[in-house]
């Protein structure tokens, strides 16, 4: 499978949006909602978007692989955002003007200070040396994940720095129907962004572990593909509502060129999560053979619990819990 494209740059609607006047169903406190329209966006177009791959867009949180201090660390999303100040002046632009094309921000000024080893992601544009903030005044970046970080606890479950290894959720080799849970380098993940679901993650719509046992996985981005329909809005509409493969978050297309375009259920109106979540249809089988070796008491509970289960089979990621 040829790698796909990642999350480090802007990902545009794949229809031209419209704003409404209502409150957004995403964003708190952004007084309008941007709606997708049926016409296509002319950049998808430009991308050849029907002829792009489909893949799911996950509910959690976004991740990174790359080296800190000499060595592969996980990266969590850390995006830098206005102070109080600038904020509501900002807020106070897109109200009356229901955009925020032609707001001017001030980087030095107008953004809270953020961690000395925070970076901005590869492709945020900059100007006079300075990131430009993207539509909704956020620019995108990370921080990195370091061990017994207590704000990033969840992220520190699925990494494991003294061996160099991640926690992940994929499909099983080339078999669509069916995932797997194991273990891999992180170096293996350089450069790749991933998606962060479980427990204690957005409300958790994929119903994994419990309060008392945590479940959570690192999922690559682009890699669990979707038999969408073509790109049309009423077809796709129909899909998100109807069809049980159509019971995700959104859908995120990887052109041939590198752009990225998505649609997420809120874009046309719809409720998330809605009914089953298409992710726990798929039987799950659990396989740590190739790195049980290296797993010892110093590893997050998680691993040992997960290595312990090798060869079992589930029928879906929500029934896999872990009693004692």
């Amino acid at each position: 499978m040829r790698r796909l494209g990642t999350v480090q740059q802007k990902i545009s609607c794949v229809f031209r949006t419209e704003v409404q006047d209502m409150p957004s169903g995403k964003r708190e406190a952004q007084p309008f909602h941007v709606a997708a329209t049926e016409s296509l966006n002319p950049s998808a177009l430009e991308a050849d978007i029907h002829s792009a791959i489909a893949t799911e867009k996950l509910d959690g949180t976004c991740c990174y692989v790359s080296l800190y201090k000499g060595q592969h660390y996980l990266w969590a999303r850390l995006d830098r955002k206005p102070n109080k100040q600038a904020d509501k002046r900002f807020k106070k632009f897109q109200s009356s003007q229901k955009t925020s094309i032609g707001f001017t921000w001030n980087v030095e000024e107008d953004y809270k200070a953020v961690p000395d080893n925070w970076i901005p992601a590869q492709r945020v544009p900059h100007s006079d040396g300075s990131p430009v903030p993207d539509d909704h005044g956020h620019i995108l970046g990370w921080v990195p994940v370091e061990k017994n970080n207590k704000q990033y606890c969840w992220h520190c479950s699925v990494v494991h720095y003294e061996t160099g290894l991640a926690l992940l959720l994929r499909p099983l080799g080339g078999d669509e129907d069916m995932l797997e849970i194991t273990c891999v380098p992180l170096s293996e993940l350089q450069e790749q962004t991933l998606e962060l679901i479980g427990t204690n993650i957005n409300g958790n719509p994929y119903g994994l572990g419990s309060k008392k046992h945590p479940v959570h996985f690192l999922v690559p981005h682009g890699i669990i593909r979707v038999k969408a329909p073509p790109v049309d809005y009423l077809q796709l509409h129909s899909w998100l509502l109807e069809s049980d493969q159509g019971k995700v978050e959104g859908i995120v297309w990887h052109c041939n060129n590198g752009a990225l375009f998505k649609l997420h259920r809120h874009h046309v109106n719809l409720k998330w999560p809605h009914g089953k979540p298409f992710l726990n249809t798929r039987p799950v089988v659990i396989h740590f053979d190739r790195h049980r070796e290296q797993l010892d008491d110093s590893c997050p509970s998680i691993f040992g619990a997960f290595s312990k289960l090798h060869g079992q089979t589930f029928q879906s990621v929500e029934d896999i819990l872990f009693e004692n």
